[in-house]
C-alpha cells in the first residue's frame, strides 16, 4: 500500500476527531496509508502534547512549515475560520491535496476565492461536511435517487445545541465576528444547508430572521448571530425550513432532518445516528442501518453492531484518500470546495434576508 503524508493545522476538538479517523484508516482497506507527519498550532505546549497524543511525528507553531514539508501530500485545515483561506490556498498551490473544515470561508466571497484558486491547481479538495458520511444519510440519498419517496414536497432540517447559554464560552473565537464570520449560521447552519443540497436540491430563495441573545460589546452591527430560522424554496418547488441555534436549552447535539414526498418520507436524528425512519405510506418504520448491504458497513461489524459519530470522519477521509489515489472522485458524495462555497451563498442569502426583512434569492453564478 502506498503512503501519503498528512499535515494537520489545528489540534482541538476537530483535530482529535480527524486524528482518530486517520489512525483507524491505517487498519482498513483504503488505497493510501495515511502517515501522520506534522501538526501545527500556536500554543507550543498544547500542540506538542497533541502531537504526542495523536501520533504525529513532530509539531510546529507556524503552519507555513507544513506547506514547506515535501513529505506532506495532504493538508487538513481544521483551524479557526479566519485561518481557512491563506493556508488552504498556499497548500494547494504547492501541489498538496486539501481538506478544509466548514464553513469554507467567513463569507461567500471568501469561500468563492478559496474554491476558484484551489480548483485551478488541479489538486483534490474536500470541505468537511462529515454528516454526508453517516450511513443513514447515505441510505437516504440512495432511497431518494431510486424514487422511493415519489415527488418531494417538503424538507425541514434543524441543528440545535445549548452550549451558547454558558457565559464562560463567550470568549471563544466562534463568538468573534472577525475570526468566525458568523455564529450559529456558519457553525451549525451550513451543515443543514449542505444536507438539503445533498439530498433534495439547490435552495433558490429564502426568507429569514436571525437573533443575538447576548449582551456583550461588539454585538449587533458586526457581531455574530446566536440563532436563525429560515423558510426556503428549493428547486422544483420544494418547501423547506431551516433552523440552527447554540441557545436551545436541553439540546446537546440535536441535528434532525425530515423529507416528505408523495409516496413516502424519511426522518433522521443524529442522536440516533444508526437509525433511519422510513415511511412507505402513512406510517414511519425504523430501519437499523447496520446490514451488510447498507452504506459503509463493509468496513465494520456484524449486523446490529452499531457505529459511532466519529466513524463519519473515517468514511469521509477514506473517501478523500480514494479520490487522491485516482480510484474515484470527491463529488458527488463528498463535498468539494464548490459545495462549500454554494452552502455559504445560501447562508449569505439568509443573513441578507434577516437584515432586509424581505425574501432574498440565492445567487447561482
Amino acid at each position: 500500500m502506498q503512503a501519503i503524508g498528512v499535515g494537520m493545522l489545528g489540534y482541538g476538538f476537530m483535530g482529535k476527531a480527524h486524528a482518530h479517523a486517520l489512525s483507524t484508516l491505517r487498519q482498513l482497506d483504503v488505497p493510501l496509508r495515511p502517515e501522520l507527519v506534522a501538526i501545527a498550532g500556536r500554543d507550543e505546549a498544547a500542540v506538542a502534547e497533541a502531537a504526542w497524543r495523536y501520533g504525529f511525528e513532530r509539531h510546529v507553531t507556524d503552519w507555513r512549515e507544513l506547506i514547506a514539508d515535501e513529505r506532506i501530500g495532504l493538508l487538513e485545515n481544521l483551524g479557526p475560520n479566519a485561518l481557512h483561506r491563506e493556508p488552504t490556498i498556499a497548500a494547494a498551490e504547492a501541489g498538496k491535496h486539501v481538506l478544509c473544515e466548514k464553513p469554507l470561508g467567513r463569507d461567500a466571497a471568501e469561500s468563492r476565492e478559496i474554491f476558484e484558486r484551489v480548483a485551478a491547481t488541479g489538486v483534490q479538495h474536500m470541505c468537511a461536511f462529515n454528516y454526508r458520511f453517516m450511513p443513514a444519510i447515505r441510505l437516504a440519498r440512495e432511497l431518494l435517487e431510486a424514487g422511493e419517496l415519489g415527488e418531494i414536497h417538503h424538507v425541514r432540517a434543524r441543528y440545535l445545541q445549548s452550549w451558547g447559554t454558558d457565559a464562560s464560552a463567550h470568549g471563544a473565537w466562534r463568538f468573534d465576528a472577525e475570526q468566525a464570520g458568523s455564529g450559529a449560521l456558519g457553525d451549525l447552519g451550513t451543515h443543514v444547508i449542505d444536507l438539503v443540497r445533498y439530498l433534495v436540491g439547490e435552495p433558490v430563495a429564502v426568507s429569514a430572521l436571525t437573533r443575538t441573545f447576548r449582551d456583550a460589546p461588539g454585538l449587533g452591527e458586526g457581531g455574530v448571530d446566536d440563532a436563525f430560522a429560515a423558510a426556503l424554496e428549493v428547486e422544483g418547488g420544494i418547501v423547506g425550513t431551516l433552523e440552527a441555534t447554540r441557545w436551545a436549552t436541553g439540546r446537546i447535539n440535536g441535528l434532525q432532518l425530515e423529507i416528505n414526498g408523495s409516496r413516502g418520507a424519511l426522518a433522521f436524528d443524529v442522536e440516533r445516528l444508526n437509525e433511519l425512519q422510513v415511511a412507505r405510506g402513512r406510517f414511519f418504520e425504523r430501519v437499523l442501518v447496520t446490514e451488510p448491504e447498507h452504506p459503509f458497513m463493509e468496513h465494520w461489524w456484524p449486523p446490529g453492531h452499531i457505529v459511532g459519530w466519529g466513524d463519519s470522519f473515517v468514511h469521509e477521509l477514506g473517501h478523500l484518500l480514494t479520490a487522491i489515489a485516482g480510484e474515484g472522485t470527491v463529488a458527488p458524495h463528498g463535498a468539494t470546495f464548490e459545495d462549500g462555497w454554494r452552502a455559504d451563498e445560501v447562508a449569505a442569502a439568509i443573513a441578507r434576508s434577516a437584515r432586509s426583512g424581505r425574501r432574498e434569492d440565492v445567487p447561482r453564478g
